[in-house]
């Protein structure tokens, strides 16, 4: 991995993450990173920030990658495709974050070169994200491991089935918000019982990173690690109730199913 090379097409805040996740954590090294851009003026700041190679076009490098990574909006992905497909050398990894675009698609505009499908999320950028890939017929153990790594350097990475991804995209794509959401929530009803809205919106956010991190430190089921900290008759206990009773863990269960949905009808 030291003396791989990476390029992006694209360099929004998808790429921007990755790039701070790699070089960060010296998977890649800065000059081996590669991004395309079409403003010159987000080049120089990408360049100025991380030490990457940017610029207007891809032309100049995507003969040259290892890895190839899409991080474009979807409507613009087919003329991104056509731009680079006769330009990529025998081998190298075509990696997509476009939503809805399937392995087929890929394997029809890259034929002969390795492709694998990621679904990343938002919390990329703060270096805790979550990402699954799916690796298409030509991808070897040794490409999809090298996915795994670039998406891992910027939180977790998993590999799935591609008629996974949707489900992926319900839960951890759209699951960010639902977090928001919650954050908002709890800091609310820390105002309503007297706190500060700073402080109330530390504790609600802190608590949810500490809850997940002891879900993800421990291995333990979530239900276990609510037992140890609900008392017989105590405060937990009464506040779980109230949750229960206002359908809450029903609200989410349907809101990963909804998005999920949707997510497959927007691939169609």
């Amino acid at each position: 991995m030291e003396d791989l090379s990476v390029g992006f097409i694209g360099g929004g805040a998808m790429a921007e993450a990755i790039t701070a996740g790699i070089t960060g954590q010296q998977v890649v090294k800065p000059e081996n990173v590669y991004i395309s851009d079409h403003k010159q003026t987000r080049c120089e700041e990408l360049q100025k920030r991380y030490g990457v190679q940017a610029m207007v076009g891809a032309g100049s490098f995507a003969s040259d990658v290892d890895v190839l990574i899409l991080a474009i909006k979807p409507q613009v992905a087919q003329p991104a495709m056509d731009e680079v497909k006769s330009l990529i050398r025998p081998g190298t990894i075509i990696v997509s974050i476009v939503a809805g675009l399937t392995l087929a698609v890929l394997e029809q505009n890259f034929p002969g070169q390795p492709v694998v499908r990621v679904m990343p999320n938002t919390p990329l950028s703060v270096g805790a994200g979550m990402s699954a890939y799916a690796c298409g017929s030509r991808a070897s153990k040794g490409d999809g491991e090298v996915v795994q790594q670039i998406f891992a350097s910027a939180g977790e990475a998993v590999e799935v089935k591609e008629s996974a991804l949707d489900a992926v995209t319900g839960l951890s794509g759209s699951g960010p918000a639902y977090g928001f959401l919650m954050i908002d929530a709890l800091s609310d009803g820390g105002v309503a019982a007297g706190l500060k809205r700073g402080v109330a919106i530390k504790l609600a956010a802190q608590t949810l990173l500490g809850a997940a991190k002891m879900v993800l430190e421990t291995g333990s089921h979530p239900d276990v690690l609510r037992d140890q900290v609900t008392s017989p008759a105590g405060t937990t206990i009464a506040g779980v109730r109230v949750m229960e009773q206002q359908g809450v863990r029903g609200a989410l269960i349907d809101a990963v199913i909804a998005a999920t949905e949707k997510s497959k009808e927007l691939g169609k």
